[in-house]
């Protein structure tokens, strides 16, 4: 049977609680942008949002999501997914007290998904900036610790190190012109989700032949086929846009499956394509 996706479709994570599947991203958007981003999406039924301590718009996605929460009663703070990220890896008070200032930025009164940006920085400010997230967990300020741009090398010595709590989430970027296949399989052999940045190739790729004959044949549009590849191989994506109309249509991704076959035509595309950093092989 299909398998249906919408807004409202939540994964399991390792550590027994849920999340949506669908997050808006709001990288490189300026603080109004992000305002006004978060309050279209908001309006069409998502209910997660991807920011970052880098991107400099933890205020104002907090205060669009607060606006939002006091004009909707009927909505609870709990009803909505709010993720930020570590600018950099440090000692562990540097990485506390940074946590605890993106708390204090976004004015939500906790994190739901806190995420390590990257694994720059050596393997002690990794480790002591990781037991910095376990505790702002501990403390509630946190619900979920996750990792980002992590190589398996990076997740067998966060592993190895016997964390009290085990990264939940892994962010990377994938899309079908760079599948990272050793680090989705390494992700899912250790009960970890694969968040998708980047899972419309910043619109890279949009003309490229097999995705235009596919958007044809499923009568959608090339962002809603590459969204729906992400779903269908139990990723997170999180597309990103400032236009209404176009974060309406990458949500709208439930009237159409993609056949078995498409999706090995999808993931043949790999071609390591990179739009922004790369940081998995980092020492």
């Amino acid at each position: 049977m299909a398998e249906s996706y919408s807004l409202a479709t939540r994964v399991k994570l390792n550590n027994g609680l849920t999340m949506p599947q669908i997050h808006l991203g709001v990288y490189l958007m300026s603080g109004n942008e992000a305002s006004r981003a978060v309050q279209y999406a908001l309006e069409a039924g998502y209910r997660a949002f991807d920011s970052a301590q880098m991107y400099h718009n933890e205020r104002d996605v907090g205060n669009a999501i607060s606006s939002y929460l006091k004009a909707h009663p009927e909505l609870k703070r709990e009803d909505i997914h709010y993720t930020s990220k570590l600018a950099s890896n440090s000692d562990y008070d540097r990485a506390r007290k940074s946590i605890k200032n993106s708390v204090k930025e976004c004015g939500l009164g906790y994190i739901d998904l806190f995420l390590l940006h990257s694994p720059y920085g050596g393997k002690q400010a990794r480790l002591d900036s990781w037991r910095a997230v376990e505790d702002a967990i501990q403390d509630g300020e946190v619900r979920i610790g996750g990792v980002s741009n992590y190589g398996p090398k990076h997740i067998d010595e966060l592993l190895a190190s016997n964390p009290r709590i085990k990264p939940a989430v892994n962010q990377i970027e994938v899309h079908p012109f760079n599948t990272r296949t050793n680090i989705t399989d390494h992700c899912k052999k250790n009960d970890i989700i694969v968040e998708a940045y980047a899972p419309l190739a910043r619109a890279l790729r949009m003309n490229n032949p097999t995705i235009v004959e596919l958007a044809k044949k499923y009568s959608c549009t090339s962002g809603q086929l590459l969204v729906r590849w992400s779903l269908q191989h139990g990723f997170v994506p999180l597309p990103k846009s400032v236009r209404k109309e176009r974060i309406v249509e990458n949500a709208n991704i439930g009237f159409f499956q993609i056949e078995d076959e498409d999706m090995k035509r999808m993931d043949a595309l790999d071609e390591y394509l990179v739009t922004d950093w790369d940081p998995v092989d980092a020492d």
